[in-house]
């Protein structure tokens, strides 16, 4: 679903906790042999009893066909989508086709509505219907990413389970349970992070073909994983604060980063005349795409900018991402330095943004904090899967 949190419960053990004494280390048994996941046939699977046919046997406990295919849909919705999503609205939203079409838009607004609208009543609705328009954009940049994402998570889903299962058998052999009430407690907060009751992102899900009950199944397997990670490995943890001080200037350097980046911001305007008319429009539009062409950098705008009347060269100076509306706020973040974005029109006429350059603040304790903590959990991450390869290598896995 468009803007869907799904928050995942952190490896890492809280500071306070102490950690448990290890078990003693049994002597390992000779690997079993182990037969490759097979995929899921697409007609078994498909629907009826065949949802419910028993696919796989991991040491003795089933899986069935429909508990792959809610999981293939279920991780199709993840942050991989959202990522490519957002990379098919950027080009989306810098083609010459959609500025093209948006354009077409404008200027039909404006001869239906030139004789009965003032100049300030049309910008109106040109803004709100550029709004409209960049929401149609992300929908259709979803839509693609996610219907490209389904197939592949077929064989990721079958792996994803058999490796919850051996890690829930993991947790029931070391003593550990998780409630029904922990798994609840992240299911509401998921639903309040997305301003929803648990019923309605229950209904969001399955408006999208998934039952909620794959979300617990997936965070009781994390919930269980995490305190047996951290009952075997947390008194092996150990941070360098060399290490804190370099991914903290890395992170500072990432050119993606909105929170706390400021952008170096030139913007050309045309102002647009009183009485607005599709003619007058398309003139403005034009002598736009005329200084687009001539565009060799931010260096090259005031002479561009001086060479027609019309047009007025703006210095920005530096200022937060946040404070633009969207669609440019996006495409600013995106944008390399020196990228002129294409033209728009905005409450104060027709405008040309550059992106000359960026900025970031001094790191503060919060941040060294959020290193520290990123740098543990990669530790703790490390031991997980090495321990949970051991697991796969002793599990007896059986296709059917």
């Amino acid at each position: 679903m468009p803007g869907l949190t799904v928050a995942q419960p952190n490896m890492a053990p809280p500071a306070a906790a102490a950690p448990a004494q290890a078990a003693p280390q049994k002597a390992k048994a000779k690997p079993k042999t182990v037969k490759p996941a097979a995929p899921v046939d697409a007609a078994t699977a498909s629907g009826g009893k065949g949802q419910q046919s028993i696919i796989m046997l991991v040491n003795d406990e089933p899986v069935t066909a429909y508990e792959v295919q809610q999981r293939a849909r279920f991780m199709s919705l993840g942050s991989g989508v959202q990522q490519q999503a957002q990379e098919n609205f950027k080009r989306l939203a810098q083609s010459e086709g959609t500025n093209n079409r948006f354009r077409a838009i404008v200027e039909k607004m404006i001869k239906d509505n030139q004789a009965t609208k003032t100049r300030d009543q049309i910008i109106a609705m040109i803004e709100a219907k550029k709004k409209e328009f960049a929401t149609g954009l992300q929908k259709e940049a979803l839509d693609s990413a996610r219907a490209a994402n389904i197939p592949k998570h077929k064989k990721d889903a079958q792996e994803e389970i058999i490796e919850e299962k051996l890690k829930l058998q993991e947790a029931r052999k070391n003593g550990v349970e998780v409630s029904d009430d922990e798994v609840n407690r992240i299911l509401k907060g998921i639903a309040a992070q997305n301003k929803q009751t648990d019923e309605q992102f229950a209904g969001g899900l399955k408006a999208m073909g998934v039952d909620i009950a794959t979300m617990r199944a997936r965070f009781r397997a994390n919930l269980a994983w995490r305190e047996v990670v951290r009952r075997k490995f947390a008194a092996q943890i150990s941070i360098n604060q060399r290490d804190v001080d370099r991914l903290v200037a890395k992170s500072a350097t990432a050119a993606n980063a909105d929170d706390g980046t400021e952008l170096q911001i030139q913007r050309v305007v045309y102002a647009l005349p009183a009485k607005l008319d599709q003619m007058a429009m398309a003139r403005t539009l034009a002598d736009a795409d005329a200084l687009r062409r001539g565009y060799s950098g931010c260096k090259s705008l005031p002479q561009l900018a001086k060479a027609q009347p019309s047009a007025k060269l703006e210095d920005m100076k530096f200022i937060k991402a946040s404070s633009v509306s969207e669609p440019t706020r996006s495409m600013l973040v995106n944008a390399k330095d020196g990228d002129l974005l294409p033209p728009q029109t905005g409450a104060a006429g027709v405008e040309l943004y550059a992106v000359c350059g960026r900025k970031t603040g001094k790191p503060d304790d919060t941040k060294r904090e959020a290193a520290q903590q990123e740098l543990q959990q990669q530790q703790f991450e490390q031991m997980a899967k090495k321990h949970l390869r051991d697991l796969r290598q002793d599990a007896h896995i059986e296709t059917r």
